[in-house]
């Protein structure tokens, strides 16, 4: 709950409550502060455990953390009936990528090498070629349309 708290913000909080609420009081404060919270819990945890029992026994495992997406998402995924872990293990990007550079440089110097020569010998020629001059277009005219 408060993990992001670090010593120096803890003893910061202390010392104002102290000084706002006096050191008689503060006892006091902290009981009925513990107290409450205690009361939320409770609730809150019989308020779960009717949803479950409205349910049925069908739903007797449902937590309400599943109900976040991340979790859904990630508790789907490592269920291996769909067999995600043999296609991801399978799957090597590293090695793709290194084919897939591997035959473009080969293109590029096979090509490089073919135009050199003038002759294509059904290749394709992947050399930039000069653009061709556009022609102008007319003059926009809004009264035409």
């Amino acid at each position: 709950m408060f993990n992001d708290i670090g010593p120096l913000e803890l003893v910061t909080l202390i010392v104002l409550a102290v000084l706002v609420f006096g050191p008689d009081k503060l006892p006091k404060l902290i009981q009925d502060v513990t107290r409450t919270i205690r009361k939320i819990r409770e609730f809150s945890e019989s308020a779960k455990e009717d949803i479950r029992q409205e349910l049925g026994p069908e739903f007797k495992d449902f937590e309400f953390e599943d109900l976040n997406p991340k979790t859904f998402i990630r508790k789907q995924l490592d269920n291996d009936e769909l067999g995600l872990k043999e296609i991801r293990n399978g799957f090597d990007l590293k090695k793709e990528m290194a084919e897939v550079t591997d035959a473009v440089h080969s293109r590029e110097s096979d090509s490089s090498s073919s135009s050199s020569s003038g002759s294509s010998g059904g290749s394709i020629d992947m050399t930039k070629k000069p653009e061709k001059p556009r022609e102008e277009r007319p003059p926009y005219d809004a009264d035409a349309t």
